[in-house]
């Protein structure tokens, strides 16, 4: 596949690539262009122009070709899932509820594109201000640059590129270099839907190559970034350099909390929800399970027989519930931060053992609070890693004591004790009765401390992708 430059298909100016690999079977599947600081500047030129253009198209009409779109992924929403799962290695069942989740995203976003209104500040509300009438309006920031990550592509590019694209500015999409592929296409059927050339475009390429010219270039405007929290760091210094606003979304190591009045047969069904999904890549997937002392031999108990049942397979196979992660590195990655665990204390209940990228569903007991998975070394795995409790104010120590706060949770049968817990966790969301893997198209979803800033959702979104500006009246009244 080529990347989408000007409206146009387009290589690298170098003319390298870079080979797109399925991890579940190790074959290449195709090939899209390595871009770097030459690309960039090429699509960056071309956003500026194609955003007025953009920009002058009344909402209205933006919202219908939104919908152009959507009818469009409509038509070829098998393609894309199977181009989806094929690059990204998730089951075929969870790519098609992603690519189901285009239609959800984007309609929430043209909705409240269409009704962003101003605020008024009458006459005479301040002293001296008797006469004159003030009155805001939402301009476009200009060009956005949309940096998407390897484990929710669809997902994101409708946080990001829907808002973005009703609020009148210009995208360009730098999606993650081990999977675009189904976000090339998405962006080529914006391209036939009537989205204007330059003010969707898409960049493939390498981070610290396409990535890293792309959020350094001055013309860039807002740069939304979800991925590690080393990376959104170096972002944060790149937009700074130029005064880009700035918005991340990146790691967590959310904790689940299970107290001893829980419902242990409920907080064991989330957590194969919340931390098996996507093969447990998910950043605000539960992936520390502080449980109270006197219920942890049943969570655990209970925990392994339901993981014994998952469906381990083939992203293909319309049974497979678990398959292999993006790559055999990151596989290899979540087996050293297993043996860590085990070397710092922690005891293997179930599985814990890697065959190229897939890796068992792994269950970790008796792990002590000083073990690094305790508090800041993330799992991006399919791995349940257990610590128990004996008060709720440890449990919320314990949680607390990471460096990360994008989500958590609590189970308890105890309003009064869930609400405690919701009020002093240190991070952006917290899920009562439920796993902190939740995220509504609606809330504003971000995180605490290294977790991020700003938030991206229905309602937050727009006050992050456009300007404010106040137009004065003065002295108009007589």
């Amino acid at each position: 596949m080529k990347m989408s430059i000007g409206g146009k298909p387009a290589e690298a100016c170098d003319k390298t690539v870079i080979e797109i690999v399925n991890p579940a079977t190790g074959k290449v599947i195709d090939t899209v262009p390595n871009a770097g600081a030459e690309d960039v500047a090429i699509a960056v030129e071309h956003a500026q122009s194609a955003q007025k253009e953009w920009a002058k198209v009344p909402v209205h009409q933006r919202a219908t070709i939104l919908r152009r779109f959507l009818a469009l992924v409509e038509e070829n929403k098998e393609e894309l899932a199977r181009t989806l799962s094929a690059e990204t290695g998730k089951p075929i069942k969870e790519a098609r509820a992603e690519i189901g989740n285009i239609f959800i995203g984007f309609e929430a976003f043209i909705e409240k594109g269409k009704h962003l209104y101003s605020d008024v500040i009458p006459h005479g509300i301040e002293a001296g201000q008797e006469k004159t009438i003030q009155f805001t309006l939402r301009e476009p920031i200009g060009v956005v640059a949309c940096i998407i990550p390897f484990n929710f592509p669809c997902d994101l590019f409708d946080q990001k590129v829907a808002p973005t694209l009703m609020a009148g500015n210009a995208a360009i999409v730098k999606p993650p270099h081990q999977n675009p592929l189904t976000l090339v296409r998405l962006t080529e059927l914006m391209i036939e839907a009537g989205v204007t050339g330059g003010a969707i475009q898409i960049i493939t390429g390498e981070g610290p190559k396409a990535g890293a010219a792309l959020t350094a270039h001055p013309e860039v405007h807002k740069i939304t970034f979800t991925g590690s929290t080393a990376v959104g760091i170096e972002t944060a210094k790149a937009a700074a350099s130029h005064l880009a606003h700035i918005s991340l979304e990146l790691g967590g190591n959310d904790a689940f909390i299970v107290h001893e009045d829980a419902d242990v047969d409920l907080a064991v069904e989330e957590m194969i929800w919340g931390r098996m999904y996507n093969c447990g890549q998910v950043c605000c997937a539960s992936k520390r399970f502080l449980v109270h002392n006197r219920v942890r031999d049943e969570f655990v108990r209970k925990a392994s027989q339901r993981m014994k049942e998952i469906k381990v397979g083939t992203p293909d196979n319309e049974q497979t519930q678990i398959a292999c992660l993006v790559t055999e590195s990151a596989a290899q990655r979540v087996e050293e931060q297993v043996n860590k665990t085990v070397e710092q204390g922690g005891k293997i209940v179930l599985g814990g053992k890697r065959n190229g990228a897939f890796y068992e569903p792994t269950i970790l007991n008796d792990i002590p609070k000083s073990a690094d998975v305790a508090k800041d070394m993330e799992i991006f795995g399919p791995v349940v890693s257990v610590i128990g409790f004996d008060t709720i104010e440890e449990a919320i120590e314990i949680a607390n004591a990471s460096k990360y706060g994008l989500a958590g949770c609590i189970f308890s049968s105890n309003m009064k004790t869930a609400m405690k817990v919701a009020t002093s966790l240190e991070c952006g969301s917290v899920v009562i009765n439920g796993a902190s893997f939740y995220r509504s198209f609606e809330m504003p979803f971000g995180g605490y401390k290294y977790s991020g800033l700003g938030t991206e959702g229905v309602l937050s979104t727009y006050a992050e992708v456009t300007r404010t500006k106040t137009v004065v009246l003065k002295d108009i009244l007589a």
